[in-house]
């Protein structure tokens, strides 16, 4: 992830944002102590999404100390992954979370997911046929070298370039579950003669496996009922293709099932003039759709779309997946990152508490992700803006005190995340800040820095109601 950059040192900052837009769209084996967790449960639906959960997953073994290291520990493991037992009794620590893909999506994965190996255990067809029997099997697909040297632990695995990352398990860090691994047989990825496209097929086909087997009995239901406190559900789907259909429907099952537990979705689009304009009117189809049937089920709906205009220090393949997928994924695992920080160790905060910081009114579940990385030696200190008017306001306790609020503008804020992950990106000119502005209202917000400390500064010691309502009176965004 980190090899995209062109600086080797630097602070990512995530910002998320929830805005009204007016203008209309064309595992490993570790030791862990149990405690009483607030878990997530995640679902990957198709190809994309699973590029994408696949550095996040990378991301968060690579917080996981094999030795016996005194730092301590500053993310809670048990959020995302859970511990259990292999067939021989071997203690086993996997991801929480789903895995839905086509056939031929996996690529080397093994079918028990590399952890829960059964051999080849094949059914005695002797025993159901009395005829001849004629086998036909497709040939395996070869594991990438990069998987071959992990298993043999060795301590440097050949380097990943775009041209050795095949799929997405190619470059996958972590052990699986069995129970995460769900493979579609109905379509297969990459078809030219069925292509899996157009978002009713997405529907059809959840209908279908719904209908065959209760989907939420036989993949969720398991993992919940492993949690001790659920904090919420998060999925990663494309919502351009059909897996948008397939992604309505299954979120409109889990909030029949879970009616308040947190639903986030975080929507993959494909970047913005690729492709025949045929495929990219279906895009556009697929999008709306999936947009309208679920922002209004899930708690928060966040579009993610590689930027059209990039900052020079981004040195990216967009022709490559596997370097598009970790650009966006950086993005997501860092303003998500509080959902699973240990208590003391920075600002904890669940995801049920990011939306209600986002959605400050009740209506507002469509949230833009904006990003950046900055060198540490040049990171601005926050700057102070009176806020207008409103100060004076004597409803407020303090009102009639020229009090002053950091980092209000959102202009400010814009100029420094300069990159934003909505459909078409912005190219930060003058006339792009001004339209943005136009455009859009900004509710509310949050922000998080990570890499140095955040400068705290003093507010004449007004409390954190106070300091929110003055926002509100001033037409200000509220930020956490």
């Amino acid at each position: 992830m980190m090899s995209l950059m062109r600086i080797s040192r630097g602070t990512e900052i995530a910002e998320i944002m929830c805005f009204e837009r007016l203008r209309q769209l064309p595992g490993r084996e570790v030791v862990v102590k149990q405690e009483n967790m607030h878990e997530i449960v995640t679902l990957q639906l198709g190809h994309r999404a699973n590029y994408v959960a696949t550095h996040f997953w990378n991301a968060q073994e690579s917080y996981f100390d094999y030795g016996a290291s005194e730092k301590p520990l500053t993310v809670e493991h048990d959020v995302h992954f859970r511990a259990g037992q292999g067939p021989r009794g071997e203690d086993t620590y996997t991801p929480r979370t789903l895995i839905y893909d086509l056939k031929g999506g996996f690529g080397g994965l093994r079918k028990w997911g590399g952890l829960y190996d059964q051999g080849n255990i094949e059914p005695d067809s002797q025993n159901l046929w009395d005829g001849n029997v004629v086998k036909q099997q497709d040939a395996p697909i070869a594991q990438s070298a990069y998987q071959k040297a992990l298993d043999e632990g060795l301590d440097r695995p050949p380097k990943l370039s775009s041209q050795s990352v095949r799929y997405w398990s190619d470059f996958s860090r972590v052990f699986y579950h069995p129970r995460s691994v769900c493979q579609i047989n109905d379509y297969e990825v990459g078809s030219t003669i069925v292509p899996f496209e157009k978002w009713d097929s997405g529907e059809e086909l959840f209908n279908k496996l719904d209908k065959d087997d209760d989907l939420l009995d036989r993949d969720i239901r398991p993992w919940a009922e492993e949690c001790d406190q659920l904090q919420a559900i998060q999925i990663f789907a494309s919502a351009d293709d059909a897996w948008g259909g397939f992604a309505s429907r299954y979120v409109e099952s889990l909030r029949d099932e879970y009616g308040k537990t947190p639903l986030w979705f975080w929507g993959l689009e494909e970047q913005e003039g690729q492709g025949q304009r045929a495929k990219q009117l279906i895009r556009t189809v697929n999008i709306a759709h999936s947009l309208q049937a679920i922002s209004s089920l899930a708690s928060m709906y966040i579009p993610i779309a590689i930027p059209l205009y990039l900052p020079p220090y981004i040195a990216l393949d967009r022709s490559s997946q596997w370097q598009s997928s970790g650009l966006m994924s950086m993005a997501v695992e860092s303003i998500t990152l509080p959902s699973r920080q240990k208590e003391g160790s920075g600002r904890r905060g669940l995801l049920g508490d990011l939306e209600a910081a986002l959605n400050s009114n009740g209506k507002q579940k469509i949230a833009e992700l904006q990003c950046s990385v900055i060198d540490p030696s040049t990171q601005r200190s926050n700057t102070r803006t009176e806020v207008p008017q409103a100060a004076n306001d004597d409803r407020i306790a303090g009102g009639k005190m020229q009090h002053l609020i950091y980092e209000d503008e959102i202009e400010q804020a814009r100029r420094r995340l300069d990159m934003s992950f909505s459909t078409g990106g912005s190219s930060q000119t003058a006339l792009s800040l001004r339209q943005w502005e136009k455009d859009n209202h900004v509710f509310g917000k949050v922000e998080l820095i990570r890499g140095v400390p955040r400068i705290v500064h003093d507010l004449n010691d007004e409390d954190e109601a106070s300091s929110r309502k003055r926002r509100r009176l001033a037409s200000l965004p509220s930020v956490e």
